[in-house]
Protein backbone atom coordinates (compact mmCIF):
# COMPACT_ATOMS: atom_id res chain seq x y z
CA UNK A 1 0.00 0.00 0.00
CA UNK A 2 2.00 3.32 -1.05
CA UNK A 3 2.67 5.48 1.80
CA UNK A 4 0.17 8.52 1.90
CA UNK A 5 1.84 12.17 0.67
CA UNK A 6 2.86 14.53 3.87
CA UNK A 7 -0.02 16.98 3.83
CA UNK A 8 1.30 19.98 2.19
CA UNK A 9 4.33 18.66 0.03
CA UNK A 10 4.49 18.94 -3.59
CA UNK A 11 3.45 16.30 -5.54
CA UNK A 12 5.89 14.89 -8.39
CA UNK A 13 9.00 16.74 -6.19
CA UNK A 14 11.79 14.86 -8.70
CA UNK A 15 10.09 15.83 -11.70
CA UNK A 16 9.51 19.58 -10.81
CA UNK A 17 13.07 20.02 -9.45
CA UNK A 18 14.45 18.63 -12.78
CA UNK A 19 12.39 21.13 -14.91
CA UNK A 20 13.29 24.34 -12.02
CA UNK A 21 17.10 22.97 -13.05
CA UNK A 22 16.27 22.92 -16.61
CA UNK A 23 14.30 26.38 -16.64
CA UNK A 24 17.48 28.17 -14.68
CA UNK A 25 20.07 26.57 -17.13
CA UNK A 26 17.76 27.63 -19.84
CA UNK A 27 17.30 31.48 -18.26
CA UNK A 28 20.90 31.69 -17.15
CA UNK A 29 22.46 31.18 -20.38
CA UNK A 30 19.85 33.86 -22.50
CA UNK A 31 19.99 36.42 -19.63
CA UNK A 32 23.01 36.15 -17.61
CA UNK A 33 22.72 34.72 -13.77
CA UNK A 34 22.28 38.04 -12.57
CA UNK A 35 19.74 39.15 -14.69
CA UNK A 36 17.27 36.11 -14.42
CA UNK A 37 14.67 36.27 -12.14
CA UNK A 38 13.00 33.48 -9.45
CA UNK A 39 9.84 34.41 -11.11
CA UNK A 40 10.75 34.27 -14.51
CA UNK A 41 12.40 30.75 -13.77
CA UNK A 42 9.49 29.64 -12.17
CA UNK A 43 7.12 30.59 -15.40
CA UNK A 44 9.60 28.83 -17.77
CA UNK A 45 9.52 25.71 -15.66
CA UNK A 46 5.65 26.22 -14.75
CA UNK A 47 5.33 25.92 -10.83
CA UNK A 48 5.05 28.56 -8.72
CA UNK A 49 7.53 30.72 -7.20
CA UNK A 50 7.17 29.31 -3.99
CA UNK A 51 8.69 26.15 -5.24
CA UNK A 52 12.09 27.69 -5.95
CA UNK A 53 12.66 28.86 -2.52
CA UNK A 54 10.66 25.08 -1.34
CA UNK A 55 13.57 23.21 -2.95
CA UNK A 56 16.66 25.56 -3.07
CA UNK A 57 15.90 28.56 -1.36
CA UNK A 58 17.20 31.21 -3.03
CA UNK A 59 19.04 32.19 -6.42
CA UNK A 60 22.77 31.55 -5.03
CA UNK A 61 21.84 28.16 -3.99
CA UNK A 62 19.90 27.59 -7.02
CA UNK A 63 22.77 28.65 -9.03
CA UNK A 64 24.91 26.89 -6.91
CA UNK A 65 22.43 23.50 -7.80
CA UNK A 66 23.00 24.45 -11.37
CA UNK A 67 26.69 23.77 -11.00
CA UNK A 68 26.62 20.92 -9.01
CA UNK A 69 24.24 19.16 -10.85
CA UNK A 70 24.30 20.13 -14.28
CA UNK A 71 27.55 21.48 -15.00
CA UNK A 72 30.52 19.51 -12.92
CA UNK A 73 28.74 16.00 -13.72
CA UNK A 74 29.96 16.40 -17.34
CA UNK A 75 33.26 17.88 -16.78
CA UNK A 76 34.02 14.87 -14.25
CA UNK A 77 32.82 12.44 -16.98
CA UNK A 78 35.53 14.59 -19.13
CA UNK A 79 38.17 14.01 -16.95
CA UNK A 80 37.56 10.46 -16.98
CA UNK A 81 37.45 10.09 -21.05
CA UNK A 82 40.61 11.98 -20.74
CA UNK A 83 42.09 9.14 -18.53
CA UNK A 84 41.07 6.66 -21.09
CA UNK A 85 41.82 7.86 -24.05
CA UNK A 86 45.13 7.47 -25.79
CA UNK A 87 48.57 9.17 -25.04
CA UNK A 88 49.39 11.09 -28.75
CA UNK A 89 47.46 14.18 -28.71
CA UNK A 90 45.47 13.75 -32.13
CA UNK A 91 43.40 10.99 -29.83
CA UNK A 92 43.23 13.54 -26.37
CA UNK A 93 41.84 15.85 -29.07
CA UNK A 94 39.36 13.63 -30.72
CA UNK A 95 38.19 12.33 -27.67
CA UNK A 96 37.81 15.91 -26.25
CA UNK A 97 35.88 17.28 -29.11
CA UNK A 98 33.72 13.90 -29.84
CA UNK A 99 32.54 14.54 -26.39
CA UNK A 100 32.15 18.14 -25.91
CA UNK A 101 29.93 17.30 -28.72
CA UNK A 102 27.96 14.85 -27.08
CA UNK A 103 27.66 17.48 -24.52
CA UNK A 104 26.23 20.18 -25.99
CA UNK A 105 24.09 17.82 -27.79
CA UNK A 106 22.51 16.80 -24.37
CA UNK A 107 22.73 20.23 -22.87
CA UNK A 108 22.53 23.22 -25.81
CA UNK A 109 22.38 25.86 -23.70
CA UNK A 110 25.75 24.76 -22.37
CA UNK A 111 27.63 27.37 -24.64
CA UNK A 112 25.91 30.45 -24.84
CA UNK A 113 26.25 29.87 -20.51
CA UNK A 114 29.90 29.17 -21.08
CA UNK A 115 30.47 32.60 -23.38
CA UNK A 116 28.13 34.54 -20.95
CA UNK A 117 29.40 33.70 -17.98
CA UNK A 118 32.97 32.36 -17.97
CA UNK A 119 34.46 34.23 -20.92
CA UNK A 120 32.96 37.46 -20.12
CA UNK A 121 34.68 39.35 -17.15
CA UNK A 122 32.68 39.74 -14.48
CA UNK A 123 30.88 36.64 -15.27
CA UNK A 124 29.03 34.32 -12.62
CA UNK A 125 30.97 31.53 -13.48
CA UNK A 126 34.86 32.71 -13.69
CA UNK A 127 35.75 31.07 -10.75
CA UNK A 128 34.09 27.65 -11.31
CA UNK A 129 36.40 27.40 -14.45
CA UNK A 130 39.80 28.41 -12.04
CA UNK A 131 38.66 26.75 -9.17
CA UNK A 132 37.06 23.31 -10.33
CA UNK A 133 37.06 22.85 -14.15
CA UNK A 134 41.10 23.90 -14.73
CA UNK A 135 42.69 21.39 -12.32
CA UNK A 136 40.24 18.52 -14.07
CA UNK A 137 40.56 19.21 -17.35
CA UNK A 138 42.68 22.07 -18.89
CA UNK A 139 46.03 21.67 -16.91
CA UNK A 140 45.84 17.97 -17.28
CA UNK A 141 45.55 18.38 -20.63
CA UNK A 142 48.22 20.63 -21.38
CA UNK A 143 50.73 18.30 -19.54
CA UNK A 144 50.05 15.46 -21.53
CA UNK A 145 50.50 17.44 -24.13
CA UNK A 146 53.71 18.37 -22.97
CA UNK A 147 54.74 15.05 -22.37
CA UNK A 148 54.16 13.68 -25.85
CA UNK A 149 56.22 16.91 -27.13
CA UNK A 150 58.71 15.73 -25.03
CA UNK A 151 58.32 12.53 -26.99
CA UNK A 152 57.84 13.94 -30.27
CA UNK A 153 54.60 15.25 -31.48
CA UNK A 154 53.31 18.06 -31.80
CA UNK A 155 56.14 20.07 -33.33
CA UNK A 156 57.93 22.23 -30.97
CA UNK A 157 56.22 25.52 -32.35
CA UNK A 158 53.10 24.30 -30.79
CA UNK A 159 52.76 25.58 -26.83
CA UNK A 160 50.90 22.57 -25.03
CA UNK A 161 49.28 25.47 -23.14
CA UNK A 162 48.17 27.23 -25.83
CA UNK A 163 46.79 24.25 -27.56
CA UNK A 164 44.46 23.63 -25.13
CA UNK A 165 42.97 27.48 -25.24
CA UNK A 166 42.95 26.86 -28.95
CA UNK A 167 41.39 23.54 -28.39
CA UNK A 168 38.58 24.70 -25.80
CA UNK A 169 38.19 27.91 -28.29
CA UNK A 170 37.51 25.79 -31.59
CA UNK A 171 34.85 23.53 -29.53
CA UNK A 172 33.03 25.99 -27.67
CA UNK A 173 32.65 29.08 -29.29
CA UNK A 174 31.45 28.17 -32.46
CA UNK A 175 28.58 26.10 -31.02
CA UNK A 176 27.75 30.05 -28.88
CA UNK A 177 27.86 31.75 -32.02
CA UNK A 178 26.23 29.28 -34.30
CA UNK A 179 23.18 31.45 -34.80
CA UNK A 180 25.06 34.14 -35.90
CA UNK A 181 27.53 32.71 -38.61
CA UNK A 182 24.66 30.37 -39.56
CA UNK A 183 23.03 33.41 -40.87
CA UNK A 184 26.00 35.02 -42.19
CA UNK A 185 26.37 32.41 -44.23
CA UNK A 186 23.25 30.94 -45.03
CA UNK A 187 24.16 28.02 -43.89
CA UNK A 188 21.89 26.26 -41.37
CA UNK A 189 22.42 22.41 -42.91
CA UNK A 190 26.32 22.67 -41.46
CA UNK A 191 25.32 20.33 -38.83
CA UNK A 192 26.96 19.58 -35.41
CA UNK A 193 28.30 16.54 -36.37
CA UNK A 194 30.06 18.92 -39.39
CA UNK A 195 31.74 20.79 -37.08
CA UNK A 196 33.22 18.23 -35.13
CA UNK A 197 34.51 16.77 -38.24
CA UNK A 198 35.98 19.77 -39.65
CA UNK A 199 38.00 20.98 -35.83
CA UNK A 200 39.13 17.34 -36.01
CA UNK A 201 40.69 17.86 -39.38
CA UNK A 202 41.88 21.29 -38.55
CA UNK A 203 43.75 20.01 -35.40
CA UNK A 204 44.68 16.52 -37.23
CA UNK A 205 46.52 18.53 -39.78
CA UNK A 206 47.71 20.99 -37.32
CA UNK A 207 49.65 18.29 -35.17
CA UNK A 208 51.16 17.20 -37.43
CA UNK A 209 55.26 16.81 -37.02
CA UNK A 210 56.79 18.21 -40.79
CA UNK A 211 59.29 16.28 -42.81
CA UNK A 212 62.02 15.98 -41.70
CA UNK A 213 61.72 18.03 -38.39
Amino acid sequence: MPRPRTPGRPSGEAQQRERLLDAACQRFAQQGIQASSLRGIAEAAQVTPALIHYYFGNKPKLTQAVIDERLMPEFERLAGCLEQAGDTPLEQVRMLVTELAAIVAKHPWLPQLWAREVLTEGGALRSLLTQRIAPLLPLRLAQRFAAAQQRGEPHDAIDPRLLVVSLIGATMLPYAAAPLWRGIFASAEIADQRMVEHTLALFAHGLEVPDGH
